[in-house]
């Protein structure tokens, strides 16, 4: 991570990928793993690359690594553990299931879990002269579980909750889960009634399995009844939630209550003969038969005016000077990256739910960005529409500027293909009446615009070398696009003067292996060695940290940009979560954000691949703060797993970390020297 000050530098991580959930078969040992060694994809096959797991001989002392103290395992009915037992030749059983132990006394196990939210689990290992036992508690996270009788509404699930602004004239979605079969419906403090109609559809997918499954078998889930979805339109719900763009804002009560006993309502422990007396407080009901259960939904709607507020996004409010002037925006509440305003951009707001505000950018287009971001305007401020003029190209030694007249700071988005940029201004109409080349350059081929809506212009830059970087910022109410020029390589000595930024992903956080090991130190080891190898070869490495200090990740990218780094490597190793069978989900892979960096995370995939041994988990775009920088090709190794003994060892080892270094320093190499060759 990256610290504040740009000496000590960079930033704290992002971590990583999921996989997909395994349950085992009738009869399968619930904690031995489903490979074995010398098997192809087993953790131990002959050909792995890795070093072997050294002999550890030592005192006899059971440790469960993860879950940690204070932990909270979110899995349905199996999950892993992993710790040491200190010594190779022990055995060791959890809940009376055989685990496997690895010569230096680690220990990994897939385990059944009990349906108790405070689980135990009796783990006894021994060795031919001495036994130890260790009773470990691990909390659950809670879920719903249906009554065995009568009405239920699962309260978790209500959807939205808290304060919603909305257009008058746009539907809100609502959305319960509650016993499949009844009457639902949203009773309103007027008297008014909302229904809700049965939603079946199947049980979503995990994400890890998603990202990590191959077999179609885990993508088929089963139907479920008890989904129930309705829409308000132009009406007002609970109390007024106050101003749309502010921080004075009135909180809303949360009560879960549900049919108990004898028909009366319980409410977060308390049973009373109806549901807590609120008298702007909507009520979700749910009837079968003659028995009813009720649920206040905690839920204020206010409607937004006919003239939206315009609001201008600034995400250092305080003026501390501490970000990176950027405020996010997303697709969908809580969702990934997709735009990037900088402060001072301007737009009508169109709806907010709670925290995220939502910005209509033009008639198709809108996106969330956090309320804290956002600064109201005087109400007479109609929405952002921008006039966009004749453009110029500057040529400069080490980049092409692109100048935009644009005449207020409306939303945009650069979008980037292999060998052209395109900037889309949302709200934006095109009056170009010419764009200057300025004097004979070779990077950039031909300028173009198009008005693809009446309020979305395009302006298209094609170049006649593939994407670099490019940086974007405001002089006044100009866009500067900054266009990289691809350094000079010489394909003879690909590395000679190109200046790395390689980035130790973590500390803060970050997966711990079975007998210690934090990924901190294993990246840092692993960057410390491929350091050494691309200085070797000619290269100019910068490191974003050296030490164990904890940096950010944002000081860590904005220290990679401001040294010019023509190459952003962040070194990681992987974990999962929970839920997932680690036996059947491993591997390497490598993570981009922008298309330039495709082929460089497809060189260092290659050699990973190559050199360890191990699974082919392939290449990904990630939303990764380290690999969505955009001023150089940038990418984030995820190299081996730290929970796996294996893996852990290696990393350990000054075998393990040459042969993760050279793997990402072949990749590197093999990079540029494509690059020089594509002129």
């Amino acid at each position: 991570m990256l610290s504040a000050r740009i000496g000590s530098i960079l930033l704290s991580i992002i971590v990583t990928a999921g996989c997909a959930r395994h349950r085992p078969a009738a009869g399968e040992p619930a904690a031995v793993p489903t490979t074995r060694p010398g098997e192809p994809g087993s953790l131990a096959a002959a050909d792995s690359g890795l070093p072997p797991v050294p002999e550890v001989r030592g005192p006899l002392r059971i440790t469960v690594v993860y879950p940690a103290p204070g932990d909270a395992v979110d899995a349905p009915d199996s999950s892993f553990l992993h710790g040491s037992v200190g010594t190779g030749d022990a055995t060791l059983t959890i809940n009376g299931a055989p685990v496997r132990v690895w010569p230096n006394g680690a220990w990994l196990a897939w385990v059944r879990l009990p349906d108790d939210t405070l689980m135990t689990f009796e783990l006894v290992a021994a060795t031919a002269t001495d036994t130890a036992r260790l009773v470990d508690t691990v909390r659950r996270v809670p879920r719903f579980v249906p009554p065995a009788r009568g009405p239920w509404i699962d309260t978790t699930s209500l959807t939205p909750r808290g304060r919603v602004w909305w257009p008058a004239g746009e539907y809100l979605r609502l959305s319960a889960r509650a016993t499949p079969g009844a009457t639902l419906r949203l009773r309103l403090p007027d008297g008014g009634i909302v229904p809700l109609v049965p939603d079946p559809r199947p049980e979503p997918v995990p994400e890890g399995r998603r990202a990590f499954d191959r077999d179609p078998a885990g993508f088929v889930r089963p139907v479920v009844e008890d989904r129930y979805v309705g829409v308000l339109r132009g009406i007002r719900v609970g109390p007024d939630p106050g101003p749309p763009v502010g921080d004075s804002l009135v909180p809303v009560a949360t009560v879960a209550c549900a049919q108990g006993p004898g028909r009366r309502i319980v409410c977060r422990g308390r049973t009373d003969a109806a549901p807590p007396a609120d008298p702007v407080q909507p009520v979700l009901e749910a009837i079968v038969g003659g028995d009813t259960a009720r649920a206040p939904w905690p839920l204020a709607v206010a409607l937004l005016d006919t003239l939206p507020p315009v609001v201008e996004l600034d995400d250092d409010p305080a003026g501390r000077g501490d970000t990176d002037r950027i405020t996010v925006g997303r697709a969908v509440p809580g969702g990934t990256y997709h735009w990037f305003f900088p402060t001072g951009t301007r737009a009508a707001v169109s709806g907010r739910i709670n925290d995220g505000l939502r910005l209509r950018l033009s008639s198709r287009a809108e996106a969330w960005v956090p309320a804290a971001d956002a600064r109201a305007l005087p109400p007479a401020i109609p929405a952002p529409r921008a006039r966009i003029g004749s453009t110029t190209l500057v040529p400069l030694d080490d980049r092409v500027v692109w100048r935009i007249p644009v005449g207020e700071r409306i939303p945009f988005r650069v979008e980037e293909r292999e060998r052209t940029l395109e900037i889309r201004f949302y709200g934006g109409a095109g009056d170009v009446n010419w764009m200057q080349y300025g004097p004979v350059d070779s990077l950039v081929r031909r300028l173009d615009w198009r008005q693809e809506t009446a309020d979305e212009l395009v302006l298209t830059a094609d170049l006649s070398r593939p994407v670099w970087g490019y940086r974007t910022r405001w002089d006044r109410d100009d866009l500067l696009v900054e266009i990289r020029r691809p350094p000079a390589i010489d394909p003879a000595a690909p590395l000679r003067t190109r200046l790395i930024v390689l980035d130790p992903g973590h500390p803060p956080l970050g997966a711990t292996g079975p007998t210690g090991l934090r990924e901190a130190e294993a990246n840092l080891g692993v960057a410390l060695v491929l350091r050494e190898l691309l200085t070797e070869a000619g290269a100019r490495v910068v490191m974003t940290r050296t030490g164990d200090s904890a940096i950010d990740l944002w000081p860590r990218v904005r220290f990679a940009d401001s040294v010019g780094a023509e190459l952003l490597v962040s070194i990681h190793n992987n974990a999962l979560p929970d839920g997932i069978d680690p036996f059947r989900n491993h591997g390497t892979s490598v993570y981009y954000n922008h298309p330039r960096s495709i082929p460089l995370a497809l060189a260092v995939q290659r050699q990973l691949v190559r050199r360890l041994g191990i699974r082919d988990l392939g290449i990904g775009r990630g939303d990764l703060a380290l690999v969505r920088p955009t001023w150089m090709p940038a990418i984030l190794t995820e190299g081996l797993f730290m929970m796996l003994p294996e893996h852990e060892a290696a990393l350990r080892s000054p075998a393990g970390q040459r042969a993760y270094a050279r793997a990402v320093y072949q990749g590197i190499l093999e990079f540029l020297r494509d690059r020089a060759a594509d002129r």
